[in-house]
């Protein structure tokens, strides 16, 4: 450009030292010149490293690097200073402004028919294909006008917009009484779907009191005073005997847990119902719905290719590309996420889906074999440690479109005869082990009951006195 870095410097503190201010939330609290050095030295490396990702109308094509960069900076991409570059840029705290780039290039560009604007675009579009882990055939169009920073650039060409995510903002305003469709001008009923589950919710809470206070009483009658002096002294009776004082402690600690098991769930649901709601995403783990019989299929998009045919059951997710880089790619997008985002976190929410769904480096492993995880990590437990490790999001959100796609493969999975088969068997088998062991302990102390008959009593004549039905009277019949 024949101009001084130092004449760069000061006309950039003439003209964006103020606007440079603005773009942070927190004061800079250091002098006007130390910042314009700052960024102007940054603003160059910054422009100097992404032209490494130039791109031609025809497709993709590097430059060779500089003499100055040669040493940190790889055509190819393969240096360990190159990749540790890439990583840096893209964390949150490393953003500076990006019309500092663009206002760079548009006084290199003032006297050539080169476009700013589509030389930027074309830099930023190949950083990204360097980083994002998503095989997207289509990309969003972008403008770069609208993008504060590097990672708001790729945050964008990241996360799909409402409109394909279904995540419109609904307003529903209550009013009471009769409301007026204006577009229609007819009146809508007195009872709205609101009223009525309302008046569903307050049905179900009066029977549900109502149920808890029969049981209750049923209780009182059966563990009151009353009945526990009736069965006092028999009970002392029999468990002095030799034969059942070994069996004495266990009856006692298992009637002790069945009658106080009643006020135990009752404190525990009053306590539930004070403790704040925490979200999670509550789905079967790869391997789990595997065996429940629900297919995985790769495709190739963003996150907004999720989807679930019930017809079929086949869960559709989108093919990610595991390196090096995609952990801090992920980290620092949904980090920026919460931090700027007014609607949903839409990208947190993919993180805790795919959280969700892979537990184990089994998980990982037949999601690698069905070619949606493909993995250039070490092994699949870096994989599984890689999802599990992702922070949760700081605040609670929901997009309808995952949320729809996580509600099917539950109800899916829940309806297999793996899954019910399952639930039967905890519910009525290890569910009832209580009663199951009152049965079995009534059962053994019955039998010695009958040990001890039989040691007094001689019950082997008992049973040669009974009358034989056999071959005699069924001859004279």
């Amino acid at each position: 450009m024949n101009v001084s870095f130092d004449r760069i410097v000061e006309i950039m503190k003439e003209k964006d030292e103020a606007r440079i201010r603005a773009c942070y939330h927190k004061f800079l609290d250091m002098s006007g010149d130390a910042l314009v050095w700052m960024m102007a030295v940054d603003m160059a490396f910054l422009l100097e490293f992404l032209r490494v990702y130039s791109m031609k109308a025809e497709g993709r094509v590097l430059k060779k690097v500089t003499s100055a960069m040669s040493h940190l900076v790889d055509v190819t991409g393969k240096k360990l200073s190159h990749m540790a570059i890439l990583r840096d840029l893209i964390m949150v705290e490393n953003q500076i402004p990006l019309f500092l780039v663009r206002t760079m290039l548009e006084h290199q560009y003032r006297n050539t028919n080169k476009s700013a604007d589509e030389t930027l675009k074309s830099m930023l579009i190949g950083l990204y294909h360097e980083l994002s882990p998503f095989q997207e055939m289509k990309l969003p169009d972008v403008d770069i006008d609208d993008c504060d920073h590097l990672l708001d650039f790729l945050y964008h060409m990241t996360v799909p917009s409402n409109k394909e995510l279904h995540t419109e903002e609904i307003i529903e305003i209550e009013h009471e009484g009769i409301s007026e469709d204006v577009g229609n001008g007819k009146e809508e009923s007195f009872a709205k779907p609101s009223d009525l589950r309302r008046l569903k919710n307050f049905i179900s809470k009066i029977v549900h009191k109502s149920n808890a206070g029969l049981l209750r009483i049923f209780k009182k009658i059966i563990f009151g005073k009353p009945m526990r002096v009736l069965t006092k002294l028999p009970w002392k009776i029999i468990s002095n005997l030799p034969i059942l004082k070994v069996l004495k402690e266990p009856i006692e600690n298992m009637l002790e847990n069945f009658r106080g098991e009643g006020e135990e769930k009752s404190s525990d649901d009053a306590s539930d119902s004070k403790a704040p709601l925490i979200e999670e995403i509550k789905i079967p783990s790869v391997t789990e719905m595997a065996k429940a019989g629900i297919l995985f299929a790769p495709v190739n998009g963003g996150i907004s290719e999720i989807s679930f045919n019930n017809k079929t059951s086949t869960l559709s997710l989108p093919v990610i590309n595991l390196d090096v880089n995609t952990e801090v790619f992920l980290r620092n997008l949904v980090a920026y996420e919460a931090c700027v985002a007014a609607g949903p976190l839409v990208l947190a929410r993919y993180t805790e889906l795919m959280n969700g769904i892979i537990d184990t480096e089994e998980d990982a492993k037949y999601l690698s074999e069905r070619g949606i995880v493909l993995n250039h990590l070490k092994s699949d437990k870096e994989v599984a440690d890689l999802w599990n490790g992702m922070s949760k999001s700081v605040k609670l959100t929901k997009v309808p479109k995952m949320d729809k796609v996580i509600e099917d493969v539950n109800k899916r999975y829940a309806q297999t005869w793996r899954v019910k088969l399952s639930k039967f068997t905890r519910t009525y088998v290890f569910g009832s082990w209580k009663i199951l062991t009152l049965f079995a302990a009534l059962f053994m102390l019955f039998l010695t009951f009958v040990q001890a008959f039989c040691s007094v009593y001689s019950c082997a004549r008992v049973f040669h006195q009974l009358p034989e039905i056999g071959g005699d009277e069924g001859a004279a019949r």
